[in-house]
């Protein structure tokens, strides 16, 4: 176990109603995308040794937690997250002992390590699939291999055992031949659904996930791990099949209909994250889980972390990254920033009195939130309103999450043709929506892929303003896997780390102030003004025993200059500059600009576009 080199939050400040408070309560966690990081063997490819030796630039951001996407032996047919043997390293990011010494070099520097946890899914090429397709094989119930509806051939189109759809497109089921009958996957056909209502199943999770603790790393990001429980009826029918109890939903616009609502938080949930607890991590100490979370309600989410429950630390919900849209992500429309408020005030409330939440705009999954919520058409805009956004997500309540290249302000991809996407889900989608259902335009999902593929987060780190990035050497034998941004000539970690006005050196500031402050990890949160269509702004409150602490933070997340609301005049004392008074410079914590912009801000009551501080009450 390695310790976090930067002051714990005292046990007289409440963070998630454990005692003593969690390590974690008052970390920043960094997630890696190990294909596109580092490549140090010029295959294209980022690799574990590239990871190491980046500890450095991580060690100097201040983070104290990377979250490695899977490095595990895949086929990768979705980028690693289908797993064929979760006790080894795929050869496309090196070894076990290249693991072992990233493992130990960062703890060197008290920085701990979080693997990717995809257990809702293996890849069909896993041997416990293998297995499963001899139904006289003790693995055959490991699956949900279902036959064909009564009265159809199998294999042909309306055998199906329900019309579920994956999330990747098409149908939810595919057909195996060998064994004569259909499996489910949520996701992509590579990805078949593990049915944990089989304790065998639930056994050989928890031992491979104590095989990894007991090597060393610190904990698990758990990815959708609140699909693992399905709903199905007296019978163990799911919802649809021939003579199920329970109806399916109607079919949708693509011709399937939607699994969520039946795979989303199941009736056993609760009992499996438990009994995932007591058999893998009780007895052990200075671990972090984390779970993927779709389907979670934030009172779900309150139960799910409250520590007194004993299942997850904490969990992503999406909400937030999900309302922004005409009913499909291809669909995307500009940010409504009151609906934005509203939602992470539920999120801020729910883990008010116990429990605990994730911070995040963006990730593997996500498009880069400076083009989405920001403004990346010139370079000014683009710092501004990274950093905008940086300091609104941060000085909430929770853990925050740092998606690689996000603390340089890198921007979408911007691609313009088919042929330079990866990604599985985007390519099945076009095919999907625009040549087979014809339910969207080609322009339309073009744009749609724009803004929204998960490509986007996925193009190499840009570490310099060389060919490459600084990704993979200017001469190495073969390309990037994906194409580089070309905005690497201005925007690189390079340029960034000497910068004292740089995006990198705001985050580091803002993360400096998450360890040092307890307010900022732990205290109350407040919503103001919570209908302003363009100011985002709360307050932050902390009784530590020695006084009440309170922070107010306002941010202006448009592009059009902003009057200060009502709601923050209010809390204002009248307008002067003593050193009591918060439009004092020594009263700014932290601002987007100088503290004295945000002094003349207070005082006039105007805000310039993108402009945003903290100052205390």
């Amino acid at each position: 176990m390695t310790t976090p080199q930067r002051t714990a939050i005292p046990d007289s400040v409440r963070t998630n109603g454990a005692t003593p408070n969690p390590w974690w309560a008052n970390a920043v966690v960094y997630q890696i995308y190990p294909r596109s990081f580092q490549d140090t063997n010029g295959d294209g490819f980022g690799d574990l040794k590239g990871i190491t030796s980046r500890l450095g630039y991580l060690a100097d951001l201040g983070v104290d937690v990377l979250w490695l996407s899977p490095v595990y032996k895949s086929p990768q047919d979705d980028n690693g997250y289908d797993i064929s043997d979760y006790r080894d390293i795929d050869p496309l990011f090196g070894t076990l002992a290249d693991m072992d010494e990233l493992i130990a070099k960062a703890h060197e520097r008290g920085i701990k390590i979080v693997m990717d946890l995809v257990v809702n899914h293996t890849s069909d090429e896993h041997a416990w699939f293998q297995a499963s397709r001899n139904p006289d094989d003790p693995h055959a119930d490991w699956y949900w291999w279902r036959p064909a509806r009564p009265g159809k051939t199998p294999g042909t189109p309306g055998a199906e055992p329900n019309e579920w759809g994956s999330y990747f497109g098409g149908s939810a089921w595919q057909y195996d031949p060998e064994r004569g009958e259909y499996y489910l996957h949520q996701f992509s056909k590579k990805q078949p659904d593990l049915n944990w209502e089989n304790p065998d199943v639930r056994r050989a999770v928890y031992d491979m996930m104590n095989w990894w603790l007991d090597r060393g790393v610190d904990g698990f990001r758990m990815d959708v791990i609140t699909l693992i429980s399905k709903r199905v009826d007296a019978n163990g029918k799911l919802p649809g099949e021939d003579g199920s109890l329970i109806p399916d939903l109607p079919v949708g616009e693509e011709g399937y209909s939607n699994p969520n609502p039946f795979c989303a938080d199941g009736p056993r949930q609760d009992e499996f994250l438990a009994e995932m607890r007591r058999e893998v991590f009780d007895g052990r100490d200075g671990f972090m889980t984390v779970g993927e979370a779709p389907g979670i309600s934030p009172a779900r989410n309150e139960h799910i972390t409250d520590p007194a429950n004993g299942e997850l630390d904490m969990l992503f919900l999406f909400e937030h990254v999900d309302f922004d849209c005409d009913g499909v992500k291809w669909k995307p429309r500009p940010l409504d920033l009151p609906a934005l408020k509203r939602i992470m005030a539920d999120y801020q409330h729910a883990v008010k009195d116990r429990g605990w939440t994730a911070l995040f705009d963006g990730n593997h999954d996500q498009p880069r939130v400076v083009s989405r919520w920001g403004d990346d058409s010139t370079e000014e805009s683009r710092v501004a309103s990274a950093k905008a956004l940086a300091l609104t997500l941060h000085m909430h309540r929770g853990t925050p999450y740092v998606y690689q290249g996000e603390e340089l302000g890198m921007t979408n991809a911007h691609f313009t043709s088919l042929a330079q996407y990866r990604d599985l889900e985007s390519l099945n989608a076009y095919r999907q929506r625009v040549e087979e259902a014809r339910v969207q335009s080609a322009e339309s999902m073009m744009a749609g892929l724009a803004a929204r593929s998960r490509d986007n987060a996925r193009t190499p780190m840009q570490w310099d303003d060389s060919r490459y990035a600084g990704f993979t050497a200017p001469d190495a034998p073969a390309e990037p896997w994906i194409a580089v941004n070309p905005n690497r000539t201005s925007i690189n970690a390079a340029a960034e780390v000497h910068d004292p006005d740089s995006v990198f050196a705001f985050y580091k500031r803002l993360i400096a102030l998450r360890h040092e402050n307890p307010v900022v990890a732990a205290g109350d949160w407040t919503p103001l003004a919570p209908d302003d269509p363009q100011v985002y702004a709360f307050a932050r409150s902390l009784d530590d025993g020695d006084g009440a602490h309170r922070l107010l933070t306002v941010v202006n997340l448009s592009k059009e200059p902003a009057d200060l609301p009502a709601d923050v005049v209010a809390l204002l004392p009248s307008k002067g500059h003593s050193p009591e008074s918060p439009l004092a410079v020594d009263r700014v914590v932290i601002a987007t600009g100088s503290d004295a912009e945000a002094v003349t801000a207070l005082a006039s009551g105007h805000l310039v576009p993108w402009q945003g501080f903290v100052v205390r009450l």
